[in-house]
Protein backbone atom coordinates (compact mmCIF):
# COMPACT_ATOMS: atom_id res chain seq x y z
CA UNK A 1 0.00 0.00 0.00
CA UNK A 2 1.00 3.43 -1.16
CA UNK A 3 1.47 5.95 1.73
CA UNK A 4 0.88 9.82 1.90
CA UNK A 5 4.15 11.27 1.57
CA UNK A 6 4.50 14.65 2.96
CA UNK A 7 8.01 15.17 2.31
CA UNK A 8 9.80 18.56 1.39
CA UNK A 9 12.03 15.97 -0.97
CA UNK A 10 12.38 13.76 -2.26
CA UNK A 11 9.04 14.05 -2.35
CA UNK A 12 5.49 12.31 -4.04
CA UNK A 13 5.53 11.81 -7.88
CA UNK A 14 2.37 11.14 -9.77
CA UNK A 15 1.09 7.10 -9.83
CA UNK A 16 0.24 7.53 -13.42
CA UNK A 17 4.42 8.67 -14.19
CA UNK A 18 5.48 6.17 -12.00
CA UNK A 19 3.50 3.15 -13.45
CA UNK A 20 4.56 4.21 -16.86
CA UNK A 21 8.05 4.27 -15.75
CA UNK A 22 7.68 0.97 -14.29
CA UNK A 23 6.60 -0.72 -17.47
CA UNK A 24 9.35 0.95 -19.47
CA UNK A 25 11.75 0.08 -16.93
CA UNK A 26 13.01 -3.01 -18.56
CA UNK A 27 12.37 -2.64 -22.25
CA UNK A 28 11.67 0.96 -23.30
CA UNK A 29 9.43 1.87 -26.29
CA UNK A 30 10.46 -1.46 -27.84
CA UNK A 31 14.29 -0.89 -28.21
CA UNK A 32 15.37 -3.90 -26.16
CA UNK A 33 17.04 -1.58 -22.94
CA UNK A 34 15.81 0.82 -20.10
CA UNK A 35 16.47 4.60 -20.44
CA UNK A 36 19.02 4.37 -17.65
CA UNK A 37 21.11 1.74 -20.13
CA UNK A 38 21.00 3.74 -23.19
CA UNK A 39 23.40 6.17 -24.89
CA UNK A 40 23.22 10.01 -24.48
CA UNK A 41 23.33 10.02 -27.89
CA UNK A 42 21.57 8.01 -29.13
CA UNK A 43 18.95 8.84 -31.49
CA UNK A 44 16.01 7.29 -28.50
CA UNK A 45 17.35 9.85 -25.94
CA UNK A 46 17.69 12.58 -28.42
CA UNK A 47 13.86 12.48 -28.98
CA UNK A 48 13.10 12.05 -25.01
CA UNK A 49 15.13 15.41 -24.15
CA UNK A 50 14.09 17.57 -27.19
CA UNK A 51 10.01 16.21 -25.89
CA UNK A 52 10.92 16.73 -22.71
CA UNK A 53 12.48 20.84 -23.48
CA UNK A 54 9.01 21.27 -26.21
CA UNK A 55 6.60 20.16 -23.44
CA UNK A 56 8.19 22.29 -20.69
CA UNK A 57 8.22 25.06 -23.04
CA UNK A 58 4.72 24.76 -23.71
CA UNK A 59 3.67 24.49 -20.46
CA UNK A 60 5.42 27.63 -18.90
CA UNK A 61 5.08 29.83 -22.37
CA UNK A 62 8.87 29.79 -22.15
CA UNK A 63 10.20 32.68 -24.87
CA UNK A 64 12.20 31.62 -27.85
CA UNK A 65 15.18 33.90 -26.36
CA UNK A 66 15.82 31.67 -23.55
CA UNK A 67 17.32 28.53 -23.01
CA UNK A 68 16.30 25.07 -21.48
CA UNK A 69 19.50 23.63 -19.75
CA UNK A 70 18.85 20.15 -17.98
CA UNK A 71 21.52 20.31 -15.39
CA UNK A 72 23.44 18.33 -12.72
CA UNK A 73 24.58 18.96 -9.29
CA UNK A 74 20.96 20.11 -7.98
CA UNK A 75 19.97 23.79 -7.30
CA UNK A 76 23.09 24.23 -4.99
CA UNK A 77 25.64 23.96 -7.79
CA UNK A 78 23.99 27.10 -9.69
CA UNK A 79 24.44 29.18 -6.10
CA UNK A 80 28.28 29.10 -7.50
CA UNK A 81 27.09 29.37 -11.07
CA UNK A 82 25.24 32.10 -10.97
CA UNK A 83 28.18 34.81 -9.91
CA UNK A 84 30.16 33.25 -11.70
CA UNK A 85 28.31 33.58 -15.17
CA UNK A 86 26.79 37.01 -13.89
CA UNK A 87 28.96 38.76 -11.86
CA UNK A 88 30.61 40.92 -14.28
CA UNK A 89 30.75 43.93 -11.48
CA UNK A 90 31.42 41.76 -9.13
CA UNK A 91 28.20 42.75 -7.10
CA UNK A 92 24.58 40.98 -6.32
CA UNK A 93 22.14 42.06 -4.05
CA UNK A 94 20.62 38.95 -2.06
CA UNK A 95 16.78 39.03 -0.26
CA UNK A 96 17.34 36.46 2.46
CA UNK A 97 14.34 34.74 3.17
CA UNK A 98 15.36 31.25 4.77
CA UNK A 99 18.27 28.69 4.94
CA UNK A 100 18.49 28.32 0.69
CA UNK A 101 18.85 31.82 -0.10
CA UNK A 102 21.25 32.13 3.19
CA UNK A 103 23.30 29.64 1.27
CA UNK A 104 22.88 30.82 -2.40
CA UNK A 105 24.10 34.21 -0.82
CA UNK A 106 27.10 32.74 1.23
CA UNK A 107 28.17 31.29 -1.79
CA UNK A 108 28.18 34.65 -3.71
CA UNK A 109 30.44 36.16 -1.23
CA UNK A 110 33.32 33.94 -2.42
CA UNK A 111 33.03 35.52 -5.91
CA UNK A 112 32.47 38.97 -5.49
CA UNK A 113 30.44 41.29 -3.11
CA UNK A 114 27.20 40.38 -2.40
CA UNK A 115 24.82 42.65 -0.90
CA UNK A 116 22.18 41.72 1.65
CA UNK A 117 19.05 43.91 0.45
CA UNK A 118 16.36 42.87 2.49
CA UNK A 119 16.35 39.65 5.09
CA UNK A 120 13.26 37.72 7.50
CA UNK A 121 15.38 36.36 9.49
CA UNK A 122 14.46 38.95 12.74
CA UNK A 123 10.97 36.85 12.78
CA UNK A 124 12.73 33.25 11.79
CA UNK A 125 12.09 33.81 8.01
CA UNK A 126 8.17 33.32 8.92
CA UNK A 127 7.59 36.21 6.55
CA UNK A 128 8.39 37.91 3.25
CA UNK A 129 9.72 41.30 3.66
CA UNK A 130 8.49 44.46 2.05
CA UNK A 131 10.41 44.22 -2.08
CA UNK A 132 8.74 47.18 -3.55
CA UNK A 133 11.78 50.05 -3.18
CA UNK A 134 14.78 48.20 -1.92
CA UNK A 135 17.89 50.02 -1.44
CA UNK A 136 19.44 47.97 -4.57
CA UNK A 137 23.08 49.38 -5.34
CA UNK A 138 23.47 50.53 -8.74
CA UNK A 139 25.82 48.68 -10.13
CA UNK A 140 24.72 45.29 -8.78
CA UNK A 141 24.50 42.77 -11.36
CA UNK A 142 21.70 40.95 -10.69
CA UNK A 143 19.21 40.72 -7.50
CA UNK A 144 18.52 37.00 -6.08
CA UNK A 145 15.52 35.54 -4.65
CA UNK A 146 14.38 31.93 -3.15
CA UNK A 147 11.03 32.49 -4.41
CA UNK A 148 9.11 29.63 -2.12
CA UNK A 149 11.01 28.77 0.94
CA UNK A 150 10.66 25.29 1.46
CA UNK A 151 11.95 25.43 5.60
CA UNK A 152 10.05 28.15 6.17
CA UNK A 153 7.05 27.93 3.97
CA UNK A 154 7.03 31.56 2.96
CA UNK A 155 6.31 32.78 -0.90
CA UNK A 156 6.72 35.86 -2.71
CA UNK A 157 3.69 36.52 -4.29
CA UNK A 158 4.78 39.49 -5.73
CA UNK A 159 8.00 39.81 -7.25
CA UNK A 160 10.62 42.25 -6.17
CA UNK A 161 10.81 45.30 -7.93
CA UNK A 162 14.35 45.23 -9.21
CA UNK A 163 15.02 48.35 -10.49
CA UNK A 164 15.83 47.65 -14.14
CA UNK A 165 18.18 44.75 -12.25
CA UNK A 166 18.10 40.99 -13.50
CA UNK A 167 16.43 38.99 -11.04
CA UNK A 168 17.34 35.65 -10.84
CA UNK A 169 14.90 32.91 -8.69
CA UNK A 170 15.30 29.73 -7.23
CA UNK A 171 11.85 28.08 -7.82
CA UNK A 172 12.93 24.40 -6.56
CA UNK A 173 9.67 23.98 -4.36
CA UNK A 174 7.56 25.84 -6.43
CA UNK A 175 8.61 24.61 -9.97
CA UNK A 176 5.36 24.16 -12.22
CA UNK A 177 3.14 24.88 -9.31
CA UNK A 178 1.32 27.64 -11.14
CA UNK A 179 1.78 30.12 -14.33
CA UNK A 180 4.85 31.79 -13.99
CA UNK A 181 5.33 35.10 -16.78
CA UNK A 182 9.42 34.29 -17.69
CA UNK A 183 9.68 37.12 -19.01
CA UNK A 184 10.15 38.80 -15.45
CA UNK A 185 13.28 36.91 -14.97
CA UNK A 186 16.86 36.81 -16.50
CA UNK A 187 17.82 32.95 -14.57
CA UNK A 188 14.93 31.02 -13.06
CA UNK A 189 15.87 27.54 -11.90
CA UNK A 190 14.51 24.92 -9.68
CA UNK A 191 16.15 21.22 -8.34
CA UNK A 192 13.36 18.97 -9.67
CA UNK A 193 13.62 16.67 -6.75
CA UNK A 194 10.66 18.68 -4.77
CA UNK A 195 8.00 18.96 -7.50
CA UNK A 196 8.70 17.51 -10.78
CA UNK A 197 11.12 14.42 -10.45
CA UNK A 198 13.77 12.06 -9.25
CA UNK A 199 16.85 14.24 -7.53
CA UNK A 200 20.11 14.87 -9.71
CA UNK A 201 18.79 17.20 -11.80
CA UNK A 202 17.77 21.25 -11.93
CA UNK A 203 16.50 22.71 -15.16
CA UNK A 204 17.93 26.51 -15.80
CA UNK A 205 15.79 28.93 -17.57
CA UNK A 206 17.96 31.56 -18.94
CA UNK A 207 17.64 34.38 -21.12
CA UNK A 208 20.16 34.40 -24.21
CA UNK A 209 21.89 37.33 -23.80
CA UNK A 210 23.27 36.34 -20.18
CA UNK A 211 24.89 33.22 -21.86
CA UNK A 212 28.81 34.29 -23.01
CA UNK A 213 32.15 33.78 -22.70
CA UNK A 214 32.25 36.58 -20.58
CA UNK A 215 32.18 34.83 -17.29
CA UNK A 216 34.55 34.80 -14.04
CA UNK A 217 38.29 33.52 -14.29
CA UNK A 218 38.46 30.25 -13.36
CA UNK A 219 35.12 29.26 -13.80
CA UNK A 220 35.27 25.34 -14.73
CA UNK A 221 33.96 24.75 -18.34
CA UNK A 222 30.68 22.21 -16.62
CA UNK A 223 29.36 25.13 -14.65
CA UNK A 224 29.43 28.30 -17.43
CA UNK A 225 26.24 28.12 -19.15
CA UNK A 226 27.46 28.87 -22.81
CA UNK A 227 28.99 25.19 -22.65
CA UNK A 228 25.53 23.43 -22.00
CA UNK A 229 23.77 26.09 -23.97
CA UNK A 230 25.93 25.28 -27.14
CA UNK A 231 25.68 21.19 -26.17
CA UNK A 232 22.16 21.55 -25.91
CA UNK A 233 22.82 20.11 -22.38
CA UNK A 234 24.64 17.29 -23.16
CA UNK A 235 28.24 18.58 -23.02
CA UNK A 236 28.87 15.11 -20.80
CA UNK A 237 26.52 12.37 -20.10
CA UNK A 238 23.41 14.15 -18.37
CA UNK A 239 20.89 12.42 -15.53
CA UNK A 240 19.49 10.86 -18.61
CA UNK A 241 16.89 8.86 -16.14
CA UNK A 242 15.46 12.04 -14.28
CA UNK A 243 15.29 13.86 -17.89
CA UNK A 244 13.24 11.25 -18.98
CA UNK A 245 10.71 10.89 -16.03
CA UNK A 246 10.88 14.59 -15.46
CA UNK A 247 9.88 14.21 -19.34
CA UNK A 248 6.77 12.10 -18.32
CA UNK A 249 5.68 14.88 -14.99
CA UNK A 250 5.60 17.27 -17.87
CA UNK A 251 3.33 15.01 -20.03
CA UNK A 252 1.02 14.64 -16.92
CA UNK A 253 0.80 18.13 -16.37
CA UNK A 254 -0.67 18.92 -19.85
CA UNK A 255 -2.95 16.18 -19.63
CA UNK A 256 -4.42 17.42 -16.81
CA UNK A 257 -4.75 21.19 -18.25
CA UNK A 258 -1.58 22.85 -17.59
CA UNK A 259 -0.46 25.02 -15.03
CA UNK A 260 -3.69 27.38 -14.60
CA UNK A 261 -5.50 24.26 -13.46
CA UNK A 262 -2.70 22.99 -11.11
CA UNK A 263 -2.50 26.33 -9.48
CA UNK A 264 -6.43 25.93 -8.93
CA UNK A 265 -5.63 22.38 -7.57
CA UNK A 266 -3.02 23.48 -5.54
CA UNK A 267 -5.06 26.24 -3.98
CA UNK A 268 -7.76 23.70 -2.97
CA UNK A 269 -5.25 21.28 -1.21
CA UNK A 270 -3.89 24.29 0.56
CA UNK A 271 -7.01 26.02 1.86
CA UNK A 272 -8.18 23.05 3.35
CA UNK A 273 -5.04 22.89 5.44
CA UNK A 274 -4.81 26.64 6.23
CA UNK A 275 -8.26 26.36 6.96
CA UNK A 276 -8.18 23.87 9.01
CA UNK A 277 -5.05 25.43 11.37
CA UNK A 278 -6.38 28.97 11.44
CA UNK A 279 -9.79 27.55 13.32
CA UNK A 280 -7.66 24.77 15.38
CA UNK A 281 -7.55 25.35 19.14
CA UNK A 282 -4.06 23.13 18.81
CA UNK A 283 -2.54 23.67 15.89
CA UNK A 284 -1.05 26.62 14.52
CA UNK A 285 0.54 28.06 11.22
CA UNK A 286 3.77 29.83 11.47
CA UNK A 287 3.45 32.10 8.84
CA UNK A 288 2.18 35.23 8.28
CA UNK A 289 -0.97 34.41 6.11
CA UNK A 290 -0.65 36.92 3.01
CA UNK A 291 3.03 35.14 2.67
CA UNK A 292 1.60 31.59 3.04
CA UNK A 293 2.97 28.96 0.38
CA UNK A 294 0.81 26.48 -1.15
CA UNK A 295 3.51 23.90 -1.61
CA UNK A 296 5.19 24.05 2.16
CA UNK A 297 3.11 24.14 5.50
CA UNK A 298 4.24 24.38 8.40
CA UNK A 299 2.44 24.13 12.00
CA UNK A 300 3.46 23.60 15.73
CA UNK A 301 1.17 22.41 18.74
CA UNK A 302 3.65 24.97 20.76
CA UNK A 303 4.61 21.65 22.96
CA UNK A 304 7.87 20.30 21.99
CA UNK A 305 6.74 16.59 23.35
CA UNK A 306 3.62 16.58 21.31
CA UNK A 307 5.08 17.48 18.33
CA UNK A 308 6.74 14.36 18.88
CA UNK A 309 3.78 12.48 19.32
CA UNK A 310 2.08 13.59 16.80
CA UNK A 311 4.59 12.88 13.94
CA UNK A 312 4.45 9.02 15.31
CA UNK A 313 1.24 8.70 15.24
CA UNK A 314 0.62 10.42 12.34
CA UNK A 315 3.95 7.53 10.68
CA UNK A 316 1.85 4.59 11.88
CA UNK A 317 -1.32 6.40 10.40
CA UNK A 318 0.28 6.05 6.79
CA UNK A 319 1.07 9.46 6.92
CA UNK A 320 4.98 10.24 5.98
CA UNK A 321 6.85 12.61 6.72
CA UNK A 322 5.26 15.09 8.69
CA UNK A 323 8.34 16.21 10.99
CA UNK A 324 9.39 19.76 10.37
CA UNK A 325 12.64 21.23 9.47
CA UNK A 326 15.40 20.74 12.64
CA UNK A 327 15.43 24.84 12.15
CA UNK A 328 11.64 25.09 12.76
CA UNK A 329 10.76 21.98 14.91
CA UNK A 330 7.02 20.92 14.71
CA UNK A 331 5.65 19.47 11.51
CA UNK A 332 5.74 20.60 7.86
CA UNK A 333 3.41 18.95 5.15
CA UNK A 334 4.43 19.13 1.76
CA UNK A 335 1.38 19.34 -0.24
CA UNK A 336 3.08 19.18 -3.95
CA UNK A 337 1.42 18.86 -7.79
CA UNK A 338 1.30 14.81 -7.35
CA UNK A 339 -0.24 15.06 -3.60
CA UNK A 340 -4.06 13.76 -4.36
CA UNK A 341 -6.91 16.16 -2.45
CA UNK A 342 -7.81 13.24 -0.77
CA UNK A 343 -4.19 12.84 1.26
CA UNK A 344 -4.77 16.67 2.64
CA UNK A 345 -8.13 15.53 3.27
CA UNK A 346 -7.22 12.57 5.46
CA UNK A 347 -4.30 14.26 7.20
CA UNK A 348 -7.40 17.31 8.22
CA UNK A 349 -9.08 14.29 9.58
CA UNK A 350 -6.43 12.92 11.52
CA UNK A 351 -5.48 15.90 13.03
CA UNK A 352 -8.72 17.01 14.29
CA UNK A 353 -9.20 13.49 16.16
CA UNK A 354 -5.64 14.01 17.48
CA UNK A 355 -6.87 17.29 18.81
CA UNK A 356 -9.96 15.71 20.36
CA UNK A 357 -7.55 13.12 21.92
CA UNK A 358 -4.72 15.74 22.70
CA UNK A 359 -6.38 19.12 23.23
Amino acid sequence: MRVYNFSAGPAVLPEEVLKEAAEDMLNYKGCGMSVMEMSHRSKMFDDIIKTAEKDIRELMNIPDNYKVLFLQGGASQQFAAVPMNLMKNKKAAYIITGQWAKKAFAEAKLYGEAVEVASSADKTFSYIPDCSDLAIPEDADYVYICENNTIYGTKYHTLPNTKGHILVSDVSSCFLSEPIDVTKYGVVYGGVQKNVGPAGLVISIIREDLITDDVLPGTPTMLKWKTQADNDSLYNTPNCWSIYICGLVFKWLKNMGGLSVMKERNEKKAKILYDFLDQSKLFKGTVRPEDRSMMNVPFVTGNEDLDKKFVAESKAAGFENLKGHRTVGGMRASIYNAMPIEGVEKLVEFMADFEKKNG
